[in-house]
């Protein structure tokens, strides 16, 4: 498993298992399958051992996100990305 930029796999565990509790966006950069990279503003839903179901404020739907695949992940603050 990639281990992502900003945390260890278990810290970023401990964020999304916070995030969930506090009902807490947070905005992310995430590469997909072919490559491509975006950034997301979501709200946690189920947590996995390999991925994360969360509502993506973005693409205003629930998305299911591969942990190795995400780069960053910080707690979501306003101003950060219009529109969410």
């Amino acid at each position: 498993m990639r281990t992502n930029v900003l945390f260890g796999v278990d810290h970023m565990d401990q964020l999304l298992i916070r995030a969930k509790e506090n009902k807490q966006r947070l905005e992310m950069i995430y590469v997909n399958e072919q490559g491509e990279y975006s950034q997301r503003i979501i709200r946690v839903m189920k947590i996995y051992e390999h991925y994360i179901l969360g509502f993506c404020y973005t693409k205003r739907a629930v998305r299911q996100f591969k942990k190795d695949q995400i780069l960053s992940i910080l707690p979501y603050k306003k101003g950060n990305q219009d529109g969410a």
